[in-house]
């Protein structure tokens, strides 16, 4: 039996930077309820929601107070009971972000936990050490320890692997591992049709009394380090997670569940999703890009210094992760999301690129996931002052760069291409002062760094948004849904692949330089299903000219 997602197209939306439907400066559940008959035109099939439930918006919604309540700034129960219906009257599925690694610490459980030492949710989080010290040099996503004082001054640690404000649920304990199954199973009660599990790789950890070793680490004992080995992909997260995606898929089997596994390799994705584990039908990957570091200045810390992508690591990671999931699990195709720069920003030279490498991304055998935006080329803002990007890393990013010279406007310039949070700017409908995303400015700051909106664009045939729409009709046929792949042996300045279903036969074809690229291509494949730039054929040779990219067919 074939399941609906397995033909999903889904669009990544980032609730709070869609759309404004209360002039609050907050996009809102309302917001994105007027913009369905948009979605439907685009073509996806598929909302994917950043999170929306009760939260302090320490880390925009991830730190989750109240898992059964949806935030005030972004509607109502009944304005999510609103969405939920209007989106299937229009044919769209509706998935929400499930945060089960860890809550916020105004979620009352953990305000219990701190207030009583004896309570059970005591045990619903982690805690360690006594005496004020720290279990162990373990270092935090956001910097720094993911040790943190217990506020009732008792001397014990509590265990945060993102911010301070956001501590790990001991998945350990079974009392909290049917409290996030609730709470899941409430939410599709409610009708969404598929949960996002956010992080869900890091629910299990090893012995906390465990250094993670590292060069002479007996005289720096202050030192922490991302001991991620010690807290990613660990054998109990399958064995604590299987009852959980079991009860789901009894009570609700066409429920979506697509799990985030940012640093698993394609051997742990299989597991992760081959259909005899009873886990999840799909996983997100940040394995398929690699950045080149040949050029970044060995004064500054790497993770903030803009950087190209390594083409010949990526095209090996595609080939392998098409391959190695063929039989298994449909991957996720993507290029942007929440977590990372925009593609037109980062990747994307020119917008004929921008158009080529969606043109390889989601023809290829899997899901596409867009990320809301990027449709129309939207880039990431340029944040003029650090406390822009709310990260602590990039202060200090900051005092480093200005002691080996670098000016703040070329300091932040660099942050801004490469950081995630300028990704988040709001979604430009209109060339207006606020993008005709508010009538007030909106919650986050930064210039826009291009004049791309929706009203220009559906006015114009040969637009990206127009574009974007012939691509996903033809994504929707079945050769591109269903068939096989073959990726083509070429040099790294191209990438090519064949699509087969029975009698059926493509060619996609995307030129990855600068330059004008020769291919041989098989006899055959003339007729012109989509084109990116220019290009020419000859007999069985393609001429693609710099960043172009074709679909032929037979």
């Amino acid at each position: 039996m074939k399941h609906w997602y397995e033909h999903a197209i889904i669009y990544q939306i980032y609730p709070k930077s869609f759309q404004d439907s209360n002039n609050d400066g907050i996009g809102d559940i309302n917001g994105i309820i007027q913009r369905i008959p948009y979605l439907k035109s685009l073509g996806i099939n598929t909302i994917w929601l950043n999170p929306i439930f009760v939260s302090p918006q320490v880390d925009n919604g991830y730190d989750v107070a109240d898992y059964f309540a949806i935030d005030p700034r972004m509607g109502t129960m009944k304005d999510m009971a609103a969405l939920i219906e209007a989106c299937h009257h229009a044919g769209i599925h509706v998935i929400m972000d499930f945060v089960l690694n860890h809550t916020s610490d105004q979620n009352k459980w953990f305000q219990k936990a701190i207030e009583d030492p004896n309570s059970k949710y005591h045990d619903y989080y982690i805690f360690a050490g006594e005496k004020n010290q720290r279990p162990n040099n373990w270092g935090s996503f956001f910097g720094g320890s993911v040790w943190e004082p217990n506020p009732n001054g008792a001397g014990e640690f509590y265990f945060h692997l993102f911010d301070k404000h956001m501590p790990d649920l001991n998945w350990k304990n079974s009392q909290v591992r049917k409290e996030m199954l609730k709470i899941a199973e409430f939410w599709l009660e409610k009708g969404v049709d598929g949960l996002r599990l956010d992080a869900f790789i890091h629910i299990a950890k090893a012995d906390l009394r465990q250094n993670y070793p590292i060069a002479n680490y007996l005289n720096k004992v202050d030192k922490t380090v991302i001991a991620e080995p010690f807290f990613a992909n660990l054998p109990q997260v399958q064995e604590w997670l299987r009852p959980f995606c079991e009860q789901i898929k009894k009570d609700y089997p066409e429920a979506l569940l697509l799990g985030e596994a940012a640093s698993a390799n394609v051997n742990l994705a299989a597991d992760y999703t081959m259909k005899e584990n009873h886990l999840l039908d799909n996983v997100v990957t940040f394995r398929y890009f690699e950045d080149d570091q040949s050029k970044i200045d060995l004064s500054l810390p790497p993770e903030y210094q803009p950087k190209n992508l390594n083409w010949s690591a990526f095209k090996q990671n595609q080939i392998i992760w098409q391959q190695t999931l063929a039989e298994v699990s449909l991957p996720i195709l993507y290029w942007s999301n929440h977590d990372m720069p925009r593609l037109a920003t980062k990747e994307a030279k020119t917008e004929v690129q921008a158009r080529s490498l969606a043109i390889l991304m989601y023809l290829q055998r899997g899901i596409p996931l867009i990320y809301y935006g990027e449709e129309i080329g939207m880039k990431n803002l340029l944040f003029t002052k650090s406390s822009e990007f709310n990260d602590k890393k990039v202060e200090d990013f900051v005092k480093e760069a200005k002691k080996q010279g670098k000016t703040t406007e070329e300091t932040l310039n660099m942050v801004s291409v490469s950081h995630k949070m300028p990704a988040r700017g709001v979604m430009q409908w209109t060339n207006s002062q606020n993008n005709g995303f508010s009538n007030v400015k909106p919650w986050i700051k930064g210039i826009k760094q291009n004049n791309v909106n929706v009203q220009v664009e559906e006015t114009e045939p040969d637009s990206m948004l127009n574009f974007y729409r012939k691509l996903l009709a033809l994504k929707k046929e079945k050769l591109f849904q269903s068939g096989n792949i073959y990726v083509l042996p070429t040099d790294s300045n191209s990438y090519v692949y064949r699509r087969d279903l029975d009698n059926i036969s493509a060619i996609v074809a995307v030129s990855l330089s600068n330059n004008k690229e020769k291919i041989e291509i098989p006899h055959g494949y003339k007729n012109v299903m989509l084109s990116a730039g220019k290009y020419h054929i000859n007999n069985d040779q393609l001429i693609l000219m710099p960043y172009s990219g074709i679909v032929l067919s037979r």
